[in-house]
This record gives structure tokens, sequence and C-alpha cells, in this order.
């Protein structure tokens, strides 16, 4: 019998997180307590930048951008906040790295959970994947059932991809 896999993987939408911008900058626009705060929402490759007048905006904006989120599907494990800074003008900004790619630690503790969990199953990390393999695909379901449930314990959103 021929080997079945799957990849783990961490990944977004871009599209949706692009939407999910837009839709915050027109409710900040368009909100009484935040219309004249001149707040600044970029989205960059890898990260994305609020600039505000206040610690008490910014709260309010990133409470808006995360339920936004929300509704659109994307886990809030992908924004890692930095510490806010002061920039010029009393104003504050803060940047957060969106996560991508599962980093070699990360990786490595999948493969060594699923390892403890199930010996007949081959973890093998490839780049910001890991791929699974047996040859019984209801032991692969069970992995997957397995992360599902310690999703908590990671800092990152899996997804199960490619099962074959």
């Amino acid at each position: 019998m021929a080997e079945s896999t799957f990849d783990i993987v961490s990944e977004f939408d871009r599209q949706e997180l692009a939407n999910v911008v837009d839709q915050t900058q027109r409710e900040v626009q368009t909100r009484y307590d935040l219309k004249d705060t001149k707040t600044e929402i970029v989205l960059g490759d890898k990260e994305l930048t609020i600039t505000t007048e206040s610690e008490m905006h910014l709260a309010a904006v990133r409470d808006i951008l995360q339920t936004k989120a929300l509704r659109r599907n994307l886990s809030l494990k992908i924004f890692k906040f930095e510490p806010l800074q002061e920039v010029a003008g009393a104003r504050v900004r803060q940047v957060a790295l969106l996560q991508k790619g599962i980093p070699e630690d990360v990786a490595k503790k999948l493969q060594k959970l699923i390892r403890d969990q199930y010996p007949k199953v081959q973890p093998r990390i490839q780049g910001e994947t890991l791929r699974v393999g047996s040859k019984s695909r209801d032991d692969l379901q069970a992995v997957i059932r397995l992360l599902k449930e310690r999703q908590d314990d990671f800092s990152l959103p899996l997804q199960f991809t490619n099962y074959r």
C-alpha cells in the first residue's frame, strides 16, 4: 500500500486581509470618536502598521481590525503585535508582523508532538511546511484531530492541505 501524506501549513488569504484593512479604514473615517485622529493603516508585504493620535485610539482601531478579521475567517494569530512606539507630533505607531509559514522551532515542536503520539507516522520538515506521511490514512486523520485539539498550544494558525 502506498504512503498517504498531507501538509501542515500556516497561511492566510492576502486578499481577505486587504479587504479587512479597507473596511477598517472606512469605519475609522466614519466613526465619530476616530474621525479626526488622522489614523493611517498601511498594509506592507510582511507587516501592518497603524499610526494614530493616542493609545486609546490605537486600541479602538486594533479592536475594529480584529473584529473585521474574525468576520472574514482570518485567525487573530496571524497578527504578532510589536510594542507601540511614540512618533513625532505626540502620535503613536504599532506594527503587527504578519505570520506566514511555520518557523523551524515550531515545526520541531509539532514534529516531536506527532512522533510521541503516533510512532508510525513520519513528519518531515520541508521549508516552511511540515509534510506528514503514513501508510494508514486513519493515523493521518488522528494526527489532524490531535493538532486541531491542541491548536491553542501554538502561536500561529495551522491549516492542513494536500491530503493524498
